[in-house]
């Protein structure tokens, strides 16, 4: 569930190809016999903060390029074939087909600026039961995906996380809705949350990669996205693949590749 940054035209996602289908062959990911997303996925955005249309229009690019067809290789829908490998137990592979929903603007900040794990389950809740166009509920295929923007702080953000998934609690939201939350680090820690677009401190006399979109924030971002989105397709609610003993942090298919955007990567050298 933590960042995973791999690299592709201009869009930097989870395409670590190599990577990502030796991991299958010899994979310490085990099926704990829960739902995966088998059925067509849609993506539900919900934009909290100030987006500008540019920064919504480069998501919802990636988005779409999930189920692209005839895409020349490599692409986005290349990398996602290696999710569709995944099954439920019921031998259904993962879904081919991922598409944008409706979507939700939350601009004027309806928690503040500073979010917790719990008060982002408000905000999903405030889109699903919004007066006017609520997000519909779909427990089945739905990720709502809950996006920050660069002057919003989460918990741990920048810290451990720059996006995490899970589901919502009834006791919340008034339904089990999985979802995923990304945060815009460009004004608050690109070197951790956006590299390589950005290198931190620590790494002085590296340079950083170009950015993909020329917006350091938004290109990591999609990395983030790219990793939740695959992770919540194969581990909706926490019970089917993973590894380790503890469901509370598992690694997860997305985590198999961290940090790799081709072939020989592996520490800092992304490949």
């Amino acid at each position: 569930m933590t960042m995973n940054q791999c690299h592709l035209s201009r869009f930097p996602a989870t395409f670590c190809l190599v990577g990502i289908f030796l991991f299958f062959l010899t994979s310490p990911l085990k099926y704990h016999m829960g739902p995966g997303f088998t059925a067509n996925i849609t993506v539900y955005p919900i934009w909290y903060g100030k987006w500008d249309k540019s920064q919504k229009r480069i998501i919802r690019e990636f988005i779409n390029s999930i189920s692209a067809v005839d895409s020349k290789p490599p692409s986005v829908s290349g990398w996602w074939k290696t999710v569709q490998r995944y099954s439920d137990q019921t031998g259904a592979n993962i879904s081919s087909n991922v598409r944008i929903g409706a979507e939700k603007n939350d601009r004027f900040y309806s928690h503040g600026k500073s979010l917790t794990r719990l008060s982002i389950q408000s905000v999903i809740k405030v889109a699903v039961t919004a007066t006017t166009r609520p997000l519909p509920i779909n427990s089945k295929s739905g990720v709502y995906l809950l996006l920050t923007s660069d002057d919003v702080y989460v918990q741990d953000f920048c810290r451990n996380v720059c996006g995490f998934h899970y589901f919502t609690f009834p006791s919340i939201v008034g339904n089990t809705l999985p979802y995923a939350w990304v945060g815009n680090s460009g004004k608050l820690c690109p070197g951790v949350c956006a590299y390589p677009f950005s290198i931190p401190d620590y790494m002085g006399g590296f340079k950083a990669v170009p950015s993909p979109n020329n917006d350091v924030g938004v290109d990591g971002m999609i990395s983030v996205i790219a990793h939740e989105i695959a992770e919540l397709s194969t581990n909706p609610l926490v019970n089917a693949w993973y590894a380790g003993q503890d469901p509370s942090f598992p690694v997860e298919i997305a985590d198999l590749c961290e940090g790799i955007y081709g072939s020989g990567g592996g520490g800092s050298y992304t490949g």
